[in-house]
Protein backbone atom coordinates (compact mmCIF):
# COMPACT_ATOMS: atom_id res chain seq x y z
CA UNK A 1 0.00 0.00 0.00
CA UNK A 2 1.65 3.34 -1.28
CA UNK A 3 1.66 5.88 1.34
CA UNK A 4 0.82 9.65 0.01
CA UNK A 5 2.71 12.68 1.71
CA UNK A 6 1.71 16.38 1.54
CA UNK A 7 3.69 17.91 -1.31
CA UNK A 8 5.06 21.12 0.50
CA UNK A 9 3.82 24.60 -0.22
CA UNK A 10 5.50 27.02 -2.91
CA UNK A 11 7.04 29.62 -1.54
CA UNK A 12 5.79 32.79 -3.02
CA UNK A 13 8.41 35.48 -4.66
CA UNK A 14 9.66 38.37 -2.95
CA UNK A 15 7.93 40.74 -6.03
CA UNK A 16 4.88 39.27 -4.78
CA UNK A 17 5.45 40.14 -0.90
CA UNK A 18 6.79 43.75 -1.94
CA UNK A 19 3.43 44.64 -3.37
CA UNK A 20 1.71 43.23 -0.91
CA UNK A 21 3.71 45.04 1.80
CA UNK A 22 3.00 48.43 -0.92
CA UNK A 23 -0.75 48.11 -1.21
CA UNK A 24 -1.01 47.72 2.94
CA UNK A 25 1.22 50.10 3.27
CA UNK A 26 -0.70 52.92 1.13
CA UNK A 27 -3.71 52.14 2.43
CA UNK A 28 -2.83 52.20 6.04
CA UNK A 29 -1.54 55.88 5.26
CA UNK A 30 -4.37 57.12 3.37
CA UNK A 31 -6.73 56.14 6.50
CA UNK A 32 -3.93 57.86 8.76
CA UNK A 33 -3.42 60.80 6.97
CA UNK A 34 -6.63 61.57 4.33
CA UNK A 35 -4.70 64.02 2.76
CA UNK A 36 -2.50 61.60 1.25
CA UNK A 37 -5.51 60.11 -0.32
CA UNK A 38 -6.77 63.68 -2.36
CA UNK A 39 -2.64 63.62 -3.23
CA UNK A 40 -2.82 60.36 -4.97
CA UNK A 41 -6.05 61.36 -6.68
CA UNK A 42 -4.56 64.62 -8.09
CA UNK A 43 -1.68 62.86 -9.09
CA UNK A 44 -3.92 60.04 -11.00
CA UNK A 45 -5.44 63.39 -12.34
CA UNK A 46 -2.16 64.66 -13.77
CA UNK A 47 -0.89 61.84 -15.53
CA UNK A 48 -4.32 60.68 -16.96
CA UNK A 49 -3.90 63.89 -18.98
CA UNK A 50 0.08 63.75 -19.76
CA UNK A 51 -0.36 60.12 -21.07
CA UNK A 52 -3.37 61.55 -23.64
CA UNK A 53 -1.86 64.38 -24.55
CA UNK A 54 1.59 63.07 -24.89
CA UNK A 55 1.61 59.79 -27.38
CA UNK A 56 5.30 59.58 -27.69
CA UNK A 57 6.01 59.71 -23.78
CA UNK A 58 3.19 56.95 -23.55
CA UNK A 59 4.92 54.82 -26.47
CA UNK A 60 8.37 55.50 -24.37
CA UNK A 61 6.71 54.54 -21.36
CA UNK A 62 5.61 51.56 -22.45
CA UNK A 63 8.49 50.18 -24.49
CA UNK A 64 10.44 50.57 -21.51
CA UNK A 65 8.06 48.80 -19.43
CA UNK A 66 7.18 51.81 -17.19
CA UNK A 67 3.72 52.13 -18.51
CA UNK A 68 1.72 49.77 -16.04
CA UNK A 69 4.21 50.70 -12.96
CA UNK A 70 3.00 54.44 -13.00
CA UNK A 71 0.15 53.91 -10.34
CA UNK A 72 2.41 52.02 -7.74
CA UNK A 73 5.61 54.10 -8.30
CA UNK A 74 5.96 55.07 -4.91
CA UNK A 75 8.57 55.70 -2.06
CA UNK A 76 8.68 55.88 1.64
CA UNK A 77 10.46 57.01 4.04
CA UNK A 78 11.65 56.05 7.95
CA UNK A 79 14.10 57.30 10.67
CA UNK A 80 16.11 54.91 12.54
CA UNK A 81 17.30 55.26 16.03
CA UNK A 82 19.96 52.59 16.43
CA UNK A 83 22.42 50.27 15.00
CA UNK A 84 20.09 47.09 15.62
CA UNK A 85 16.86 48.49 14.69
CA UNK A 86 19.38 49.22 11.01
CA UNK A 87 20.43 45.67 11.06
CA UNK A 88 16.74 43.95 11.51
CA UNK A 89 15.46 46.33 8.84
CA UNK A 90 18.14 45.15 6.56
CA UNK A 91 16.40 41.80 7.05
CA UNK A 92 12.90 43.00 6.69
CA UNK A 93 13.46 44.57 3.63
CA UNK A 94 15.22 41.70 1.86
CA UNK A 95 12.17 39.15 2.58
CA UNK A 96 10.55 41.35 -0.04
CA UNK A 97 13.70 41.37 -2.45
CA UNK A 98 14.70 44.95 -1.29
CA UNK A 99 18.94 45.82 -1.16
CA UNK A 100 20.17 49.11 0.38
CA UNK A 101 21.66 50.69 -2.60
CA UNK A 102 23.88 54.45 -2.17
CA UNK A 103 24.79 56.14 0.93
CA UNK A 104 23.70 59.64 1.40
CA UNK A 105 24.96 61.75 4.30
CA UNK A 106 22.54 64.39 4.92
CA UNK A 107 24.21 65.91 8.13
CA UNK A 108 26.33 67.80 5.46
CA UNK A 109 22.81 70.05 4.75
CA UNK A 110 21.76 70.32 9.02
CA UNK A 111 19.82 67.35 9.42
CA UNK A 112 21.87 64.75 11.67
CA UNK A 113 20.87 61.74 9.73
CA UNK A 114 22.71 59.62 7.10
CA UNK A 115 20.55 56.86 4.72
CA UNK A 116 20.60 54.55 2.55
CA UNK A 117 17.78 53.32 0.38
CA UNK A 118 16.14 49.51 0.32
CA UNK A 119 15.01 48.86 -3.20
CA UNK A 120 14.36 46.22 -5.83
CA UNK A 121 17.67 46.09 -8.17
CA UNK A 122 17.19 43.50 -11.19
CA UNK A 123 15.08 45.22 -13.40
CA UNK A 124 12.43 42.82 -14.23
CA UNK A 125 11.56 43.17 -10.20
CA UNK A 126 12.01 46.66 -10.43
CA UNK A 127 8.87 46.78 -13.66
CA UNK A 128 6.67 44.49 -11.20
CA UNK A 129 7.10 46.51 -8.49
CA UNK A 130 9.73 49.93 -7.53
CA UNK A 131 8.71 50.64 -4.55
CA UNK A 132 11.55 51.58 -2.56
CA UNK A 133 12.03 52.93 0.93
CA UNK A 134 14.28 55.62 2.13
CA UNK A 135 16.05 54.96 5.65
CA UNK A 136 17.72 56.96 7.80
CA UNK A 137 19.63 56.23 10.91
CA UNK A 138 19.87 59.43 13.64
CA UNK A 139 23.80 60.52 14.12
CA UNK A 140 23.17 60.24 18.42
CA UNK A 141 26.80 61.72 18.27
CA UNK A 142 25.69 64.81 16.27
CA UNK A 143 23.79 65.95 19.91
CA UNK A 144 26.52 68.74 21.29
CA UNK A 145 24.42 68.08 24.91
CA UNK A 146 26.33 65.03 26.28
CA UNK A 147 23.56 64.38 29.45
CA UNK A 148 20.61 64.78 26.13
CA UNK A 149 23.09 62.27 24.09
CA UNK A 150 22.87 59.71 27.07
CA UNK A 151 19.45 60.17 27.53
CA UNK A 152 18.09 59.67 23.82
CA UNK A 153 20.75 56.50 23.73
CA UNK A 154 19.03 55.44 26.92
CA UNK A 155 15.47 55.44 25.43
CA UNK A 156 16.16 54.16 22.67
CA UNK A 157 18.19 51.39 23.69
CA UNK A 158 14.20 50.47 25.81
CA UNK A 159 12.26 49.98 22.83
CA UNK A 160 11.77 47.43 20.01
CA UNK A 161 10.09 48.68 16.95
CA UNK A 162 9.36 44.95 15.63
CA UNK A 163 6.70 42.71 16.55
CA UNK A 164 7.88 39.28 18.04
CA UNK A 165 6.13 37.25 14.97
CA UNK A 166 7.46 39.91 12.09
CA UNK A 167 10.94 38.50 13.64
CA UNK A 168 10.14 35.19 13.86
CA UNK A 169 9.06 35.49 10.10
CA UNK A 170 12.08 37.18 8.86
CA UNK A 171 14.31 34.22 10.55
CA UNK A 172 11.86 31.66 8.82
CA UNK A 173 12.36 33.31 5.61
CA UNK A 174 16.11 32.89 5.98
CA UNK A 175 16.44 29.56 7.11
CA UNK A 176 13.94 27.92 4.64
CA UNK A 177 14.35 30.70 1.61
CA UNK A 178 11.38 31.90 1.30
CA UNK A 179 7.64 32.45 2.61
CA UNK A 180 4.19 30.65 1.80
CA UNK A 181 1.61 32.69 0.80
CA UNK A 182 0.21 32.36 4.21
CA UNK A 183 3.35 33.51 5.62
CA UNK A 184 3.78 36.52 3.67
CA UNK A 185 0.40 37.45 4.38
CA UNK A 186 1.14 37.28 7.85
CA UNK A 187 4.70 38.83 7.72
CA UNK A 188 2.81 41.96 5.64
CA UNK A 189 0.70 42.36 8.58
CA UNK A 190 3.16 41.93 11.40
CA UNK A 191 6.05 44.00 9.87
CA UNK A 192 2.87 46.97 8.99
CA UNK A 193 3.20 47.52 12.72
CA UNK A 194 6.84 48.98 12.64
CA UNK A 195 5.03 51.59 10.72
CA UNK A 196 2.44 52.77 11.79
CA UNK A 197 1.50 56.04 13.74
CA UNK A 198 1.12 55.81 17.41
CA UNK A 199 0.05 59.46 19.09
CA UNK A 200 1.64 58.31 22.36
CA UNK A 201 4.87 59.50 23.34
CA UNK A 202 7.44 57.46 25.39
CA UNK A 203 8.74 60.80 27.01
CA UNK A 204 7.69 63.45 28.74
CA UNK A 205 6.67 67.12 27.27
CA UNK A 206 9.56 68.19 29.32
CA UNK A 207 12.12 65.96 28.06
CA UNK A 208 9.94 66.11 24.28
CA UNK A 209 10.90 69.64 24.48
CA UNK A 210 14.56 68.95 25.11
CA UNK A 211 15.12 66.85 22.20
CA UNK A 212 13.30 69.12 20.13
CA UNK A 213 14.89 72.43 20.61
CA UNK A 214 18.31 69.67 19.58
CA UNK A 215 16.68 69.03 16.37
CA UNK A 216 13.52 68.68 15.44
CA UNK A 217 14.48 64.90 14.03
CA UNK A 218 15.67 64.06 16.78
CA UNK A 219 12.37 64.77 18.68
CA UNK A 220 10.60 62.50 15.63
CA UNK A 221 13.16 59.84 16.11
CA UNK A 222 13.51 58.62 19.94
CA UNK A 223 10.31 60.18 21.36
CA UNK A 224 7.95 57.41 19.85
CA UNK A 225 7.12 53.70 20.31
CA UNK A 226 8.36 53.62 16.78
CA UNK A 227 9.45 55.03 13.43
CA UNK A 228 6.39 55.35 11.79
CA UNK A 229 6.46 55.88 7.74
CA UNK A 230 7.10 59.77 7.55
CA UNK A 231 5.57 60.41 3.87
CA UNK A 232 4.60 58.23 1.03
CA UNK A 233 5.10 59.25 -2.25
CA UNK A 234 3.62 58.44 -5.69
CA UNK A 235 5.03 59.31 -9.28
CA UNK A 236 3.79 62.06 -11.65
CA UNK A 237 4.62 62.57 -15.13
CA UNK A 238 4.13 66.18 -14.59
CA UNK A 239 5.29 67.58 -11.08
CA UNK A 240 5.07 71.13 -11.85
CA UNK A 241 1.31 70.48 -12.99
CA UNK A 242 0.76 68.88 -9.52
CA UNK A 243 2.60 71.62 -7.63
CA UNK A 244 0.22 74.16 -8.93
CA UNK A 245 -2.99 72.24 -8.96
CA UNK A 246 -2.98 71.28 -5.34
CA UNK A 247 -3.80 74.33 -3.44
CA UNK A 248 -7.44 73.48 -5.44
CA UNK A 249 -7.60 70.29 -3.68
CA UNK A 250 -6.89 72.48 -0.36
CA UNK A 251 -3.01 71.01 -0.40
CA UNK A 252 -0.20 73.18 0.53
CA UNK A 253 2.74 72.66 -1.76
CA UNK A 254 5.92 73.74 0.13
CA UNK A 255 7.64 76.88 -1.41
CA UNK A 256 10.09 75.30 -4.26
CA UNK A 257 10.49 72.04 -6.22
CA UNK A 258 13.63 70.02 -4.92
CA UNK A 259 15.84 68.93 -7.83
CA UNK A 260 16.89 69.62 -11.44
CA UNK A 261 14.54 72.54 -13.03
CA UNK A 262 11.94 71.72 -15.83
CA UNK A 263 13.19 70.01 -19.15
CA UNK A 264 12.32 68.70 -21.88
CA UNK A 265 14.69 66.05 -21.36
CA UNK A 266 13.44 65.11 -17.47
CA UNK A 267 16.85 63.95 -15.36
CA UNK A 268 17.41 62.74 -12.17
CA UNK A 269 14.74 62.89 -9.81
CA UNK A 270 12.27 66.07 -8.97
CA UNK A 271 10.48 65.91 -5.45
CA UNK A 272 8.14 68.35 -3.91
CA UNK A 273 5.24 67.78 -0.70
CA UNK A 274 2.27 69.42 1.30
CA UNK A 275 3.25 70.60 4.55
CA UNK A 276 3.35 68.16 7.55
CA UNK A 277 0.53 67.94 9.51
CA UNK A 278 0.36 69.31 12.80
CA UNK A 279 -1.30 65.86 15.40
CA UNK A 280 -2.05 66.01 19.05
CA UNK A 281 0.25 63.62 21.19
CA UNK A 282 -0.21 62.36 24.55
CA UNK A 283 3.50 62.69 26.34
CA UNK A 284 3.87 60.05 29.01
CA UNK A 285 3.18 60.27 32.56
CA UNK A 286 0.04 61.96 34.07
CA UNK A 287 -2.31 59.33 32.59
CA UNK A 288 -1.74 60.31 29.09
CA UNK A 289 -3.48 64.14 30.33
CA UNK A 290 -0.58 66.20 29.15
CA UNK A 291 -1.16 66.97 25.65
CA UNK A 292 0.90 68.73 22.88
CA UNK A 293 1.43 68.85 18.89
CA UNK A 294 4.24 66.33 16.78
CA UNK A 295 5.15 67.72 12.96
CA UNK A 296 6.73 64.85 11.30
CA UNK A 297 4.00 63.13 8.57
CA UNK A 298 3.56 64.64 5.13
CA UNK A 299 2.73 64.14 1.21
CA UNK A 300 5.57 63.80 -0.91
CA UNK A 301 5.32 63.70 -5.30
CA UNK A 302 8.47 62.72 -7.75
CA UNK A 303 8.71 62.88 -10.98
CA UNK A 304 11.66 60.69 -12.39
CA UNK A 305 13.92 61.31 -15.34
CA UNK A 306 17.59 59.49 -16.67
CA UNK A 307 19.99 58.56 -14.62
CA UNK A 308 23.00 60.52 -14.46
CA UNK A 309 26.58 58.33 -15.46
CA UNK A 310 29.38 60.17 -13.14
CA UNK A 311 30.25 62.69 -15.26
CA UNK A 312 26.91 64.08 -15.69
CA UNK A 313 26.08 63.79 -11.55
CA UNK A 314 29.47 65.67 -11.11
CA UNK A 315 27.80 68.59 -13.55
CA UNK A 316 24.54 68.51 -12.24
CA UNK A 317 25.97 68.58 -8.09
CA UNK A 318 27.99 71.39 -9.75
CA UNK A 319 25.35 73.63 -11.52
CA UNK A 320 22.70 72.69 -8.00
CA UNK A 321 25.41 74.06 -5.76
CA UNK A 322 25.84 77.15 -7.80
CA UNK A 323 22.16 77.99 -7.54
CA UNK A 324 22.06 76.99 -4.09
CA UNK A 325 24.69 79.34 -3.17
CA UNK A 326 23.57 82.66 -4.16
CA UNK A 327 19.62 82.61 -4.05
CA UNK A 328 17.79 81.35 -0.62
CA UNK A 329 14.51 80.50 -0.84
CA UNK A 330 12.67 81.20 3.01
CA UNK A 331 9.99 79.47 4.75
CA UNK A 332 7.42 82.33 2.89
CA UNK A 333 8.24 81.42 -0.68
CA UNK A 334 9.18 84.75 -1.52
CA UNK A 335 12.06 84.11 -3.53
CA UNK A 336 10.83 81.13 -5.07
CA UNK A 337 10.24 82.33 -8.28
CA UNK A 338 13.66 84.13 -8.35
CA UNK A 339 14.86 80.62 -7.26
CA UNK A 340 13.38 78.39 -10.45
CA UNK A 341 14.53 80.94 -13.06
CA UNK A 342 18.25 81.12 -11.76
CA UNK A 343 18.05 77.20 -11.84
CA UNK A 344 16.44 76.99 -15.43
CA UNK A 345 19.22 79.35 -16.60
CA UNK A 346 22.17 78.05 -15.00
CA UNK A 347 21.36 74.07 -16.08
CA UNK A 348 21.03 75.19 -19.78
CA UNK A 349 24.87 73.98 -19.52
CA UNK A 350 23.73 70.48 -19.28
CA UNK A 351 22.41 69.14 -22.43
CA UNK A 352 18.68 69.16 -23.21
CA UNK A 353 18.47 66.14 -26.03
CA UNK A 354 18.47 62.67 -25.54
CA UNK A 355 21.25 62.33 -27.93
CA UNK A 356 23.19 64.81 -26.78
CA UNK A 357 22.92 63.34 -22.93
CA UNK A 358 24.02 60.20 -24.63
CA UNK A 359 26.61 61.12 -26.72
CA UNK A 360 28.25 63.06 -24.03
CA UNK A 361 28.53 60.33 -21.75
CA UNK A 362 26.28 62.18 -18.89
CA UNK A 363 23.17 59.71 -18.51
CA UNK A 364 22.72 55.75 -18.88
CA UNK A 365 20.48 54.53 -21.79
CA UNK A 366 18.82 50.79 -22.62
CA UNK A 367 19.62 49.81 -26.06
CA UNK A 368 17.57 47.67 -28.36
CA UNK A 369 17.64 46.26 -32.45
CA UNK A 370 14.86 47.67 -34.19
CA UNK A 371 12.74 45.74 -36.49
CA UNK A 372 14.61 47.43 -39.36
CA UNK A 373 18.17 46.58 -37.87
CA UNK A 374 16.76 42.91 -37.20
CA UNK A 375 15.47 42.46 -41.10
CA UNK A 376 18.85 44.42 -42.17
CA UNK A 377 21.14 41.27 -40.37
CA UNK A 378 18.96 38.59 -42.10
CA UNK A 379 20.12 39.57 -45.22
CA UNK A 380 23.66 41.52 -45.21
CA UNK A 381 26.53 42.50 -42.87
CA UNK A 382 26.16 45.23 -40.28
CA UNK A 383 28.46 47.50 -39.05
CA UNK A 384 29.88 46.97 -35.53
CA UNK A 385 30.24 50.32 -34.24
CA UNK A 386 27.34 51.06 -32.03
CA UNK A 387 26.88 54.80 -33.22
CA UNK A 388 26.73 53.73 -36.81
CA UNK A 389 24.32 50.86 -36.36
CA UNK A 390 22.50 53.89 -34.48
CA UNK A 391 22.13 56.47 -37.59
CA UNK A 392 20.92 53.49 -40.11
CA UNK A 393 18.04 53.49 -37.34
CA UNK A 394 18.97 49.53 -36.61
CA UNK A 395 19.72 50.63 -32.96
CA UNK A 396 17.96 52.18 -30.63
CA UNK A 397 17.97 53.78 -27.04
CA UNK A 398 15.57 54.67 -24.29
CA UNK A 399 16.61 56.48 -21.02
CA UNK A 400 16.82 54.64 -18.35
CA UNK A 401 14.89 55.91 -15.11
CA UNK A 402 16.99 56.84 -11.77
CA UNK A 403 15.79 54.98 -9.10
CA UNK A 404 18.11 55.98 -6.37
CA UNK A 405 17.90 59.77 -4.35
CA UNK A 406 19.44 62.78 -4.08
CA UNK A 407 20.84 64.13 -0.65
CA UNK A 408 20.28 67.94 -1.07
CA UNK A 409 17.03 67.11 -2.17
CA UNK A 410 16.05 64.96 0.67
CA UNK A 411 17.55 67.14 3.51
CA UNK A 412 15.62 70.02 1.41
CA UNK A 413 12.33 67.87 2.30
CA UNK A 414 13.00 67.03 5.30
CA UNK A 415 13.98 70.67 6.68
CA UNK A 416 10.83 72.32 4.91
CA UNK A 417 8.45 69.51 6.87
CA UNK A 418 10.27 69.84 10.49
CA UNK A 419 8.43 73.11 10.48
CA UNK A 420 10.77 75.68 9.88
CA UNK A 421 13.67 76.37 7.98
CA UNK A 422 15.78 75.35 10.67
CA UNK A 423 19.34 74.63 10.08
CA UNK A 424 22.53 72.89 11.97
CA UNK A 425 25.81 73.35 10.85
CA UNK A 426 27.45 69.82 12.12
CA UNK A 427 31.36 69.96 11.86
CA UNK A 428 31.53 66.41 10.80
CA UNK A 429 32.08 64.13 7.70
CA UNK A 430 30.48 61.29 5.89
CA UNK A 431 30.89 58.16 8.33
CA UNK A 432 29.67 55.61 5.69
CA UNK A 433 31.64 52.86 7.62
CA UNK A 434 29.85 52.98 10.88
CA UNK A 435 26.89 53.09 8.37
CA UNK A 436 27.68 49.72 6.80
CA UNK A 437 28.91 48.59 10.12
CA UNK A 438 25.43 49.17 11.48
CA UNK A 439 23.73 48.04 8.37
CA UNK A 440 25.46 44.46 8.94
CA UNK A 441 26.31 44.63 4.67
CA UNK A 442 28.15 46.81 1.97
CA UNK A 443 25.60 49.13 0.07
CA UNK A 444 25.77 48.67 -3.43
CA UNK A 445 26.80 51.73 -5.97
CA UNK A 446 24.01 53.09 -8.05
CA UNK A 447 26.41 53.92 -10.73
CA UNK A 448 27.75 50.78 -11.00
CA UNK A 449 24.04 49.41 -11.22
CA UNK A 450 23.11 51.74 -14.12
CA UNK A 451 26.45 50.93 -15.95
CA UNK A 452 25.61 47.04 -15.82
CA UNK A 453 22.02 47.11 -16.88
CA UNK A 454 23.31 49.73 -19.66
CA UNK A 455 26.02 47.21 -21.26
CA UNK A 456 23.99 44.27 -20.61
CA UNK A 457 21.77 45.93 -23.00
CA UNK A 458 23.72 46.82 -25.58
CA UNK A 459 25.25 43.12 -25.72
CA UNK A 460 22.10 41.62 -25.94
CA UNK A 461 20.63 44.53 -28.88
CA UNK A 462 24.07 43.41 -30.78
CA UNK A 463 23.57 39.49 -30.23
CA UNK A 464 20.25 40.17 -31.80
CA UNK A 465 22.08 42.07 -34.91
CA UNK A 466 24.04 38.44 -35.23
CA UNK A 467 27.13 40.83 -33.85
CA UNK A 468 29.52 41.44 -30.72
CA UNK A 469 30.76 44.42 -31.58
CA UNK A 470 33.12 47.09 -29.33
CA UNK A 471 31.70 49.27 -26.19
CA UNK A 472 29.25 51.80 -27.03
CA UNK A 473 31.89 55.02 -28.08
CA UNK A 474 30.91 57.99 -26.59
CA UNK A 475 32.02 61.84 -27.09
CA UNK A 476 33.79 63.36 -23.95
Amino acid sequence: MSRSFPMPQAFVSPDRIRSLFTEAMSQMYRAEVPQYGTLIELVADVNAGCLENDPDLRERLAQAGELERIDVERHGAIRLGTADELFTIRRLFAVMGMQPVGYYDLSVAGVPVHSTSFRPIDEAALNVNPFRVFTSLLRLELIEDEGLRGEAEAILAKRRIYTPRAVALIERHEQNGGLTEAEATEFVAEALETFRWHGEATVSAETYKRLHDAHRLIADVVSFKGPHINHLTPRTLDIDAVQARMPERGITPKAVIEGPPRRHCDILLRQTSFKALEETIAFSGDDGAIQGTHTARFGEIEQRGVALTAKGRALYDRLLASVRGEVQVGAGGAKAGAYDDELAARFKALPDSWDELRRADLAFFRYAATPAGIAAAAGSMLPGDPEALIAKGYLAFTPIVYEDFLPVSAAGIFQSNLGTDQQQNYATHSNRDAFEAALGATVQDELALYAERQAASLESALAALDLAGPPLKTVA
